[in-house]
């Protein structure tokens, strides 16, 4: 099971707005809020961003080595376009839209979205019934 994962973010104030959205939508509630971060649970797992004085860049790189999204339960194929229409009004970019639904492939159902400094999520539909 995974435990927790932790993003370091150039700015703090800006990511939440968009992560704080996109997690409530999908069910998160904020965890823990701390100097420089704030994290959100979903059952037993949580996701922290924090604004360390430590990293060494201003912008994720999702080509580079490393992470390159995180992929998230999203519900039906309703509740992927609902998300992914409302998406840019909260801070996201649609990415990939000449393929959009079916960029992950002809049997994928998803949203690539990608945030102001880099981070990727893919909102991934569950498969019809």
């Amino acid at each position: 099971m995974l435990h927790h994962v932790e993003l370091w973010v150039p700015d703090l104030e800006g990511a939440k707005g968009p992560w704080g959205w996109l997690l409530g939508e999908l069910g998160w509630t904020v965890y823990q809020e701390f100097p420089g971060g704030r994290s959100w649970r979903c059952g037993g797992v949580y996701l922290v961003l924090e604004q360390s004085p430590a990293r060494s860049a201003e912008v994720h790189d999702r080509l580079a080595p490393g992470l390159n999204h995180l992929a998230f339960n999203a519900g039906g194929r309703a509740e992927v376009d609902r998300l992914t229409a409302e998406s840019s009004h909260h801070g996201w970019a649609l990415l990939f839209p000449d393929r959009h639904p079916r960029a992950g492939g002809p049997d994928s159902y998803a949203a690539y979205l990608e945030d102001a400094w880099g981070f990727e999520v893919e909102l991934q539909s569950a498969p019809p019934d």
